[in-house]
C-alpha cells in the first residue's frame, strides 16, 4: 500500500501552539501517524547510538493512504492551513512525498524514543534500548501505524491520571484504544480486567499484540472493533477516552451507561480552548470535576460519576 507524507514547516512567535494546532488538522482526517518536530529537542544519546539528526525547522509531518480521497484530503490541509496563517500571522511552506508502507514503518520509529511518563511508567520501543530503575514500569510498545505513543501530551496525561486514580482491582475501559498503551498501562497498574475498543480494525490487532507483548494475560484484556461504546454492554469502575472534543462530546451522550457509580472518567485529546464547555457537560450529566491538568495547550480532565446520574433519574 502506498501512503503520501504531508509535511508542514512552520514558524511561529509561539511554535508549540501552532504545532498543536496543524496536529490537529491531521488528527482530524483520523490519521494513524502524525510527527512533530522541533529543532529545540534533542533526545537523549544514552538511550541508544542511532539518534535521528536534529530537524531543521519546526514542522509538522502526517501519513494518510493514497486513495481516491487522498487529493481531498489535501485540499483541506491547505485550506485549514491557510486559515491558520490568517488567524495567527503562520508563516508555513507545504510539500509531500511518496511512501511505500514498509518504508514509511522503518523512518516513523527513528522520531520514537523511550519516555518516561509520571511516577513510574516508562514507555519503551521494543526496538530501542533502556537502563530501567528499580521502580520503573516498563510498557513496551510498537505503535506500528496507531495513534498513541505516550509522546503527545495528550496520552501522558492520560497515563499520569490512570496512575493517579486507578485502583488496584478495577475493571478498565480505554475508548479509542489505538496503540493499546493505556490499556497496557491501566494493566501494569492493577487494574483486574482492561477493555479497549477502537473504530480500525488495524489499531485493534496492533493494540492486541503490544498486550500480549508486554504478557497481560489474555483472560485479562479484550479489545473489540466499534464505534465508541455503541457495542460495550458492560459497566467498568474506570474509563478513559483520549480521543478528539467533537467525538468527546458525542460520547458523553451514554458515557453513564458504561461507568458504575462513583466510578472514574478521564477524557483528554481537548485542547484548552474548549475546556469550558466539556467541562460544563460532564457537570450536566452528573459527575464531578476531580482535577483538570493542561500541557502544551492541550487539556485532561478526571470526574468521578454521582450516584444521581442522569440517565439514571429515568
Amino acid at each position: 500500500m502506498k501512503w503520501i507524507e504531508a509535511k508542514v514547516v512552520f514558524n511561529h512567535t509561539d511554535n508549540d501552539l501552532a504545532a498543536d494546532l496543524i496536529a490537529t488538522i491531521f488528527y482530524d482526517f483520523d490519521l494513524q501517524g502524525v510527527v512533530i518536530e522541533d529543532p529545540d529537542i534533542e533526545p537523549d544519546g544514552a538511550w541508544a547510538e542511532d539518534a535521528v539528526g536534529q530537524p531543521d525547522a519546526h514542522s509538522v509531518i502526517g501519513y494518510f493512504p493514497k486513495d481516491r480521497l487522498a487529493a481531498e484530503k489535501g485540499s483541506v490541509l491547505a485550506d485549514r492551513l491557510k486559515r491558520l496563517q490568517n488567524k495567527l500571522g503562520l508563516f508555513y511552506r507545504v510539500s509531500f512525498k511518496e511512501f511505500d508502507e514498509k518504508n514509511w514503518a522503518e523512518a516513523w520509529k527513528a522520531f520514537f524514543w523511550p519516555q518516561k511518563v509520571g511516577q513510574h511508567i516508562v514507555v519503551k520501543p521494543t526496538w530501542r534500548d533502556y537502563r530501567a530503575e528499580s521502580d520503573d514500569i516498563i510498557v513496551e510498545l510498537d505503535p506500528g501505524m496507531a495513534f498513541g505513543t505516550g509522546t503527545h501530551p495528550t496520552t501522558a496525561l492520560c497515563i499520569e491520571m490512570i496512575e493517579t486514580y486507578l485502583k488496584r482491582g478495577d475493571n478498565f475501559l480505554d475508548v479509542g484504544t489505538g496503540s493499546g498503551i493505556l490499556m497496557i498501562a491501566a494493566a501494569k497498574l492493577g487494574a483486574e480486567m482492561v477493555c479497549g475498543v477502537d473504530k480500525d480494525e488495524f489499531a485493534v490487532d496492533i493494540a492486541t499484540k503490544n498486550l500480549v507483548r508486554n504478557a497481560i494475560e489474555q483472560e485479562k484484556f479484550s479489545v473489540n472493533t466499534g464505534n465508541l461504546i455503541e457495542s460495550i454492554e458492560s459497566t467498568y469502575d474506570f474509563v478513559v477516552a483520549n480521543i478528539l472534543t467533537d467525538a468527546i462530546i458525542k460520547l458523553l451522550a451514554d458515557i453513564e451507561k458504561v461507568i458504575k457509580d462513583k466510578g472514574i472518567f478521564v477524557c483528554s485529546g481537548i485542547l484548552e480552548d474548549n475546556k469550558d464547555l466539556i467541562i460544563a457537560k460532564i457537570k450536566e450529566i452528573g459527575f464531578e470535576i476531580i482535577e483538570t491538568c493542561i500541557k502544551e495547550q492541550w487539556v485532561a480532565i478526571c470526574a468521578r460519576l454521582t450516584a444521581h446520574g442522569s440517565w439514571r433519574k429515568g
